[in-house]
């Protein structure tokens, strides 16, 4: 089986895919999902979604995945589930031979109608990754099963005096990976990874960068209003608007994007979120090129 650590040991340009993990009731659609998207991607990234309760669990579904021969990237944050129930998921996914791990402190839920729960934050990112780093080395499986931990990164124009203090903390905590939030800004982008660079966290981390085949401008627009720290450009939104047909504009965009990003020193990959289409994901990687036998446009 391929799988996401093997292809960023290799230093190959990575690329995974987003899927919400499901409800019960619409557990065989995501499994479509994910084989659909299987040959084209290193692995599917299951993340949760708090607006929908009653989901499988991530080690379920983990499982699921393992034995369709698709290599899952598990996100686990500190929000959802207190310590001792990170550590058995934690100890669970190292059972099952998953190797590739998204761990975040997970942001406050404030989403008015719906059953969310309350949130936990007993411990914090840094020891959640710490955690799984000790886990790693010492829990269940032999040489050559240890965790690829991965954390999140914020995108920004870094100022004069940024020294990523977190990352650096997240790094020495055990973090190899870090995934950007959705950034369409290849300018932006381009200045974040030359301080990056300059600091030699390249060295110690793998940069995924996340995007999406945004399907119209209404999107680009909630996405540059309402998603936490996501750059989407205004000039994007205003593309889509006039396209005539919104969504493959969003899929060539994309595109454009990931090859563009792929020029750029110092990142790994991209990770593409679904946004419910998957056939529109899966052409946005046909079209970019970075796959064998994919169409440029």
């Amino acid at each position: 089986m391929k799988t996401f650590a093997s292809a960023l040991a290799n230093r190959s340009f990575t690329v995974t895919a987003e899927l919400p993990m499901a409800a019960p009731a619409s557990l065989d659609d995501a499994l479509q999902q994910s084989r659909s998207l299987a040959p084209w991607v290193d692995a599917v990234q299951l993340t949760p979604n708090p607006e929908h309760p009653g989901q499988v669990s991530p080690v379920a579904l983990a499982a699921l995945l393992l034995r369709e021969g698709i290599d899952p990237l598990v996100r686990l944050t500190c929000r959802d589930s207190n310590r001792l129930a990170l550590q058995g998921d934690l100890i669970g996914l190292k059972a099952l031979g998953v190797s590739s791990l998204l761990l975040n402190r997970g942001n406050r839920l404030q989403i008015p109608g719906t059953q969310t729960g309350e949130p936990v934050f007993d411990i914090n990112c840094r020891q959640l990754i710490a955690m799984a780093a000790d886990i790693s080395e010492e829990g269940p499986g032999g040489p050559g099963q240890e965790f690829i931990i991965g954390t999140s990164a914020t995108v920004a124009s870094p100022g004069p005096g940024w020294k990523a203090k977190m990352l650096t903390t997240r790094g020495r905590s055990g973090a190899r990976l870090l995934l950007t939030q959705p950034c369409f800004s290849v300018p932006i982008l381009k200045r974040f990874m030359q301080r990056l660079v300059a600091l030699r966290l390249t060295w110690n981390f793998a940069v995924v960068v996340t995007l999406a085949p945004l399907p119209g401008a209404e999107f680009a627009r909630w996405q540059l209003e309402n998603a936490r720290n996501a750059v989407v450009p205004k000039t994007l939104a205003r593309a889509l608007s006039e396209a005539k047909d919104p969504r493959q504009a969003g899929i060539n965009h994309c595109a454009r994007l990931m090859r563009e990003i792929a020029a750029i020193p110092g990142i790994s990959g991209v990770n593409l979120m679904t946004l419910g289409d998957t056939e529109a994901t899966i052409a946005a990687i046909e079209y970019s090129g970075l796959r064998e036998g994919a169409a440029v446009q």
